[in-house]
Order: structure tokens, then sequence, then C-alpha cells
């Protein structure tokens, strides 16, 4: 593989997953990073890898990781805080960028602000390329392939079954706080439109058991539209909340009323440190032994009829996004993109190939 893999943020939770399901495909990635000393101990531990040191808020130190060509693998969060000098640098190098982002608005970021400037600099950037929103981009593309040119509609949900104790990573659970805020967006009536997270609940099925998903700002606004050109609509949900739905439901139209005030995302900003130095790093391990993933994808007429359901079912959430990187990695690395600026995955690798990587990374159809 003579293609560089540089992976940004090798030593926290989902980078070291992430390093290890690279070094399983036969990758030797550099790891990068802010302390020298767990660089190095993971290096050794994955069979001697190189290292070099960087950190996002010295974005020179970010840009020096890259050439042209290179691919980029970063799992630095809260992205929306701390992803730019990542994306800057891949746009600047003409570099392969992935991430493990799951926050809405930064990705629309990405795809609206860096990815026309990345067209010129012929960089390739494709955020959100994990358990949000890989498995929901590959269920609908699917799906709208099965249901043809009358598809109107699609709807995307994400299930988790199977968690015990702490559900979510530190990451995760900072990230979720630092977007509270943030203004939301939806694919309806044919573009892309402000709408707050949560003010939707769709229902759907999935292992055979009724969910209630919450709706948000997924990549598949962004990315499903352009695969059907007769689609007016994309909803995306997250069944992720329990008893809590319904409650996040009913305060969603509060949200963007809260978002104007002075001070408030600071407010969220704080909330989200707060929450970060309360727990622990990981999921708790029966979390990480039981839990797994459901992905379900229902295209629709114009006039609600269902003219195609694809489901997805998958391992645990972090090790499902540290292979799904892995797979995207190796690939970029190995046989290019297939188009540069702001990629969905589809657009990015093809749905042949997007498909044979989710089923190495875990996933299959049901």
């Amino acid at each position: 593989m003579s293609t560089r893999i540089v992976l940004l943020g090798a030593t926290g939770y989902t980078g070291s997953r992430t390093a290890e399901a690279l070094v399983a495909r036969g990758a030797r990635p550099v790891l990068a990073g802010r302390d020298p000393a767990r660089l190095g101990a993971l290096a050794d531990r994955l069979g001697g890898l190189p290292t070099a040191p960087a950190d996002v808020t010295d974005p020179a130190s970010v840009r020096a990781l890259l050439g042209a060509g290179d691919v980029l693998v970063t799992t630095v969060g809260p992205f929306l805080r701390l992803g730019d000098p990542a994306v800057e640098a891949a746009v600047a190098a003409g570099a392969v960028y992935l991430d493990s982002t799951g926050e809405p608005p930064f990705i629309r970021r990405v795809f609206e602000d860096a990815g026309p400037r990345a067209v010129t600099t012929g960089a390739a950037l494709v955020p959100a390329f994990g358990l949000d929103y890989v498995p929901g981009t590959l269920a609908g593309a699917l799906a709208l392939v099965e249901a043809g040119d009358r598809a109107h509609r699609v709807d995307i949900g994400y299930a988790l079954d199977g968690t015990s104790g702490q559900a979510f990573s530190r990451g995760t659970l900072v990230s979720l706080a630092g977007v509270l805020l943030e203004p939301g967006f939806a694919f309806a009536g044919g573009r892309l439109r402000e709408e707050a997270a949560g003010r939707r609940v769709w229902r759907f099925e999935a292992a055979g058991r009724p969910r209630r998903g919450l709706s948000v700002g997924g990549a598949e606004h962004l990315t499903l539209p352009g695969l059907a050109p007769g689609l007016r609509e994309v909803g995306v949900h997250l069944d992720w909340f329990g008893a809590l739905t319904p409650v996040a439901h009913r305060l969603a139209p509060l949200a963007p009323l809260i978002g104007r005030l002075p001070l408030a995302r600071q407010g969220a900003q704080r909330l989200a440190a707060v929450v970060g130095a309360r727990v622990g790093e990981a999921p708790s391990q029966r979390t990480l032994a039981q839990a797994r993933t459901r992905t379900v994808a229902e295209v629709r007429d114009r006039a609600g009829a269902v003219l195609s359901r694809v489901e997805l079912a998958g391992p645990e959430p972090y090790g499902l996004t540290a292979e799904l990187l892995a797979e995207g990695a190796t690939h970029a690395a190995q046989h290019g993109l297939r188009d540069v600026g702001a990629l969905g995955p589809v657009q990015a690798l093809g749905l042949d190939a997007l498909t044979a990587a989710a089923t190495a990374a875990g996933l299959h159809r049901t």
C-alpha cells in the first residue's frame, strides 16, 4: 500500500480502535496526535508504526502531516469546535479526507463551504464515514435502486439494541451536548431547509420490534438526493433515546428560540465540557459486548405507498465505525475515489464497492 494513510487522533478511543482495524487490513498508518508518549506506546503495540506530532489547536502542525494524494482519517472531536483544521489541511494538500463525525452542522459546513474549494485543489472530503451515517446512506441507496423512478420520499431509521450502563463514548456525548442549540436541517420539497432536530417522530420496525425515531439532520439529506433526481423528501431518524424520545420531541421547537439568546451556544459548549468531565472515555463493557445496530430505509411514492424497504444489521457502534473508517481509508489508498469535492459514501466509492466495504465491516442485510 504505497499511498500514505494518516490517522489523526490515534490515541483517543475511536482513534485507537481505527488504528487496530487499519493494521488488521495490512496498512501501516502514520499515527498522529498531541501526546508523543501515548503515540509511541500505541505504535509499539501495533508493530512499530510511524508517528507524528499534531494538535488541531496548531493548524500548521496538521497541515504538515499531509501531501497531495495522502489519505487523512480523523477522529478528533467535537468536530464543530475542533474539526476545521483537518478539513482545511486536506483541502490545501489535495488529500483524501474521512472522519467519524456525527454532528450535522459540521457535515453541512464541509459540503457547503469546504467542498467547492476542495474541487479546485483535487481534494476529496468524505465526512461521517462511520455509524453516522454510512449505514443509512447505504440502506437508502439500495432502497432507491429497488424503488426506481417512482421514488418520492426516503426515510432512514437508526436503532440501537443491547446497551447497558454507559451507552455512548465520552466523545459522542460531548458532541451531542455541543450541537443541542445549533440549527438543524432537512431535505424537503426538493431542497435543503432549516428544521430543528427532533421536530418529527417516525415510527418504524427494526429487528421485528416497533421503534420511534427522532428526526435529525443526517448526512443523508445531503447525499441521497443526488442519487435519485425525482426524490423530493428525505427523513433521518434516531431511535437512540428510549423514554426521552417524546420529551425531546416536545422540546424541539424551543431549541431554535433558545439558540438565539445571548451566550446560549457558549452555554451549550460549557455543558459539553461538564459532560466530558463526568463520564468514562468508552461505553460500558456490557454495551460493547451486547450492543447491535439496526438501520432501516423505506422509499415511498408520491401517494405514500411503500415501494421498497432495506434493513441492515451490524455490530456495536464503535467497532462498526472503526471498521468502516479502515475500509474507506484502505480503499482510497489502493484504488482512489471516484470524484473530488465533498462526497457522500456512494459518490466516493460507488454503490458496489461501498456495499463490499460495509459487508467487510460487519453490516449485512436482513
